[in-house]
Formats: C-alpha cells, structure tokens, sequence
C-alpha cells in the first residue's frame, strides 16, 4: 500500500486537495445541508477564539519545526510537523462547520477600513490558505511515503519550504483578521 502510494503522491495530493477545497467551497456556498450536522449554540459562539489559538500554536509549531529541521533534528522536525497538519486541519474542521451553520461574520467597522484593509488582508488570507492545502498535502505525502533517507532526494524540502513561509504568513494574516471582526470592530 505505501509502495503504491509514493508512486502516486502527485495523483494522491490533487484528490486530497479537492476534498478538502470542495469541502471548504460546498460549506461557504451554503451546499451543505445543515439538517445533517449536529448544531451545537456553545461551539459555534467559541470557534473564532479557537480558530485564533489554533493558529498561535500553529505558527509555533511550524517555526519549531523549521528551527528542528535546521538543526537535523528529524524526529523533533517531523512531530513539529505533524502537529501543525493536525492544527490546520482542526482549524479548517471548526472554520467548516461554523461557516455551514452560523455563515460568515459581516465586518462591523468603517467601509473605508473594509474595502482598503479588510478585505485585501482578508483575500490574501484565503488565497493563501487555499494555495497552502495541495503543499501541505503534497509535503507530508512526500514525508510519509518514503523513508528519511529518500526524503532528501524528493522535492519534499523545496516545496516544504515554500508550504511553511505561505502557511505562517496564512496563520498570521487570520490572526489579523480575526482581531479586526472580532477584537479591533
């Protein structure tokens, strides 16, 4: 099963990366039945504040997992890792499933600061974030796929790296947001 998952990690990322995308866009166009998920008031009404720690840790995680590798600490560097796929696929969980039961969050604060602060950060965000799931995915298939030794003759670095500088500005552009619809306005 591995031997036929590391010849297929280009075909393997770009399925992966549909669901999880298609989920992301059937949920924010409102395709998901919301008959079909459990409605819990409490959560919903904590998932930004989540969402905000989740991406602290995250950023954390992934600096300590850059920092790891560095020092060719493997092991630290692959826990690090995975613990920051874990945290990213729990923020995307919670951003899923309130997006499909309480919609998106209108901003409350001057349309000047929307139209020129807002919602570029905002874009920039999602677009990131969009561009990060089939690197991320991509990456860690690489990582899972082959032993230590044939990592470092995969493109698992270059586009590792690439994947970790898009996914820190990503985390921390959502911070960003997050204080301006829910802190800042």
């Amino acid at each position: 099963m591995q031997l036929q998952a590391r010849d297929n990690v280009p075909l393997l990322t770009v399925v992966l990366s549909a669901l999880a995308l298609g989920a992301v866009f059937a949920a924010v166009g409102g395709v998901i039945p919301t008959s079909l998920i459990p409605r819990i008031d409490g959560l919903i009404a904590v998932i930004p504040e989540l969402n905000a720690i989740i991406s602290i840790t995250a950023i954390g995680t992934i600096i300590a997992g850059w920092r790891a590798i560095r020092r060719k600490d493997v092991s630290s560097h692959r826990n690090y890792m995975l613990a920051s796929t874990v945290l990213f696929a729990a923020f995307l969980v919670f951003y899923l499933y309130r997006i499909t039961l309480a919609g998106t969050t209108d901003f409350g604060g001057p349309v000047a600061i929307e139209q020129f602060v807002y919602l570029p950060i905002l874009a920039v965000h999602i677009l990131l974030a969009i561009i990060c799931v089939p690197l991320v995915i991509y990456t860690l298939l690489l990582a899972v796929t082959r032993p230590i030794e044939d990592i470092y003759t995969s493109r698992h670095r270059s586009v590792g790296q690439i994947a970790a500088v898009l996914w820190l500005i990503s985390f921390s552009l959502g911070i960003v947001v997050y204080a301006m619809l829910y802190v800042v306005y």
